[in-house]
């Protein structure tokens, strides 16, 4: 771990010891808070609205509520913390998020729409493939973190770090959370100096597995068709065409706060969670979900900007993590809203209802604020 210097100097022109706990929160970017509020207010509007008509629709609302508070706290203590003290635990965090992958595949594990991928805690349900994103990117940014070029040996136990979570989502199956911790380990190790022709390679062996995937029983026809509707107009699912119609029909400013008919309907499925922005499209319209997307732009173009501003090469590859993991997740959540990704069940960044989601969401950001507060000590 890097040692802590005296009277560093601050970006403010002032001088403040590594010893006082207070400096690092002037270190604070509150652009990029500003930001995640903007998209938080946006989406717990839109949660509302998808959920009014449920039954027990005020219940959504009063959990996504909460999930927000206990992440906000969680980023608040993970903040204050030096990522670097972090970094040196990763065994034990990457370690117990491999175990809660494997144990719920035991009986202990729950299934949802086909998914083994639960652990059901009374009226909860958490899901553990979205803490392991944030394990991961742990995991390889201490193991890369040298800033040493990644030959073939290094290259090798970053792949290694990644196939383990890679595989146990895949046995769920959960092909869309394997895609992200693919997303993000591959945009890591090209940050971290991977070589190009070893980026090819990997890049095409990532290609044939798919095709292999799909090919295999490892998925239920239903998912294979979920993957590949998008590929062509006809083969979109009843989900896709109810969201594309939600949206096309919001024009420039939508219908207004809950007066979209095909979320006052309930026509489009787990509109809450997967398709939350079709709620944006239709109530708002573009100006309002277009909103939705430049706050969700100006969030990963800070982290991006706190990535080239870290202490070390470790700083940076977190922030390079969780920035791919956030683009890969609002690219794939649009883009099968709009039909032209396959539906995956990716949520939306601190937009979608769900505590795992939202509290992985909160950590991975608090990390990010971590290497920003801590870049003069």
């Amino acid at each position: 771990m890097l040692a802590p210097q005296s009277g560093s100097q601050s970006s403010y022109g002032g001088r403040f010891r590594a010893t006082d706990l207070a400096a690092p929160w002037r270190h604070v970017d509150v652009l990029l808070l500003a930001a995640v509020a903007g998209v938080l207010l946006i989406g717990s509007v839109m949660v509302q609205s998808a959920t009014r008509n449920l039954p027990g629709g005020g219940t959504f609302i009063a959990k996504h509520l909460m999930f927000i508070v206990l992440g906000i706290v969680a980023m608040g203590l993970l903040s204050l913390v030096d990522y670097r003290r972090i970094l040196a635990w990763w065994p034990v965090v990457y370690g117990g998020s491999l175990a809660l992958l494997a144990g719920v595949l035991s009986p202990l594990g729950s299934t949802v729409n086909g998914t083994k991928g639960w652990y059901r805690v009374g009226p909860l349900q958490l899901q553990p493939a979205e803490f392991a994103k944030v394990a991961m990117i742990v995991a390889i940014a201490a193991y890369l973190g040298s800033g040493e070029r990644v030959d073939l040996r290094r290259l090798f136990g970053a792949l290694m770090l990644m196939g383990g979570p890679v595989a146990l989502t895949m046995l769920q199956p959960d092909l869309g959370s394997s895609l992200v911790f693919i997303v993000a380990g591959l945009g890591m190790m090209v940050v971290g100096g991977v070589k190009l022709r070893h980026l090819a390679v990997l890049v095409a062996l990532g290609t044939i597995a798919v095709v292999a995937i799909l090919n295999s029983g490892t998925l239920d026809q239903y998912q294979k068709d979920r993957l590949t509707s998008f590929v062509t107009p006809d083969g979109q699912s009843y989900n896709v065409r109810q969201a594309q119609i939600a949206i096309s029909s919001g024009g420039i400013t939508g219908y207004g706060l809950g007066k979209g008919p095909q979320t006052k309907g309930g026509y489009v499925p787990a509109q809450q969670t997967d398709f939350i922005f079709t709620v944006a499209g239709e109530e708002l319209g573009f100006l309002g979900s277009g909103l939705l997307i430049l706050l969700l732009g100006v969030v990963i173009w800070r982290i991006w900007r706190i990535a080239q501003m870290s202490a070390d090469p470790s700083g940076t590859l977190i922030c390079v993590g969780v920035m791919c993991m956030f683009l890969f997740h609002v690219f794939e959540n649009i883009g099968m809203a709009l039909g032209i990704m396959p539906v995956t069940g990716i949520p939306l960044p601190f937009v979608s209802y769900g505590g795992s989601s939202m509290l992985t969401a909160f950590a991975a950001l608090g990390l990010v604020q971590s290497v920003h507060m801590h870049r003069f000590v």
